[in-house]
């Protein structure tokens, strides 16, 4: 008994060993984007989500999106996220450039079809700070 349970322990331990996550946010007056990067195993999965409510200059409705997949290398600190739109024969295209202190997202064209009205995941060449 005493074998299995640190066994089972000993495989929780080295399987979290081997996981990182950062979070990343930017509030930009009612806007507010979040980024999150998980890496396990050599696998790297990137979730951005967006919440809108329109600001003072800005018309149209409070909108949110999410969007996540699979994350591959493209260099020093850059990540490309490609997400497939369902009803769509269109890819939403996440570009990620991480810096030290943040990360910088620019969007594809077609993410319009993941993020409607105002909402958007481009950081506007805004640095989403990393979350410590």
């Amino acid at each position: 008994m005493k074998k299995t349970l640190f066994i089972t322990i000993a495989l929780l331990v080295s399987g979290s060993a081997f996981a990182t996550t950062d979070h990343y946010v930017l509030r930009d007056g009612n806007h507010v984007q979040h980024l999150k990067i998980t890496e396990l195993n050599k696998e790297t999965t990137v979730t951005a989500d967006v919440d809108f409510e329109p600001n003072a200059n800005e018309k149209g409705q409070a909108c949110s999106a999410a969007l996540s997949g699979e994350a591959k290398s493209m260099g020093e600190g850059k990540l490309v996220v490609k997400k497939h739109a369902e009803s769509e024969a269109s890819y939403c295209e996440l570009k990620i450039q991480l810096s030290e202190t943040g990360a910088k997202i620019e969007q594809s064209k077609d993410c319009d079809n993941f993020a409607a009205g105002i909402c958007h995941f481009s950081s506007d060449d805004k640095e989403l700070l990393q979350v410590k």
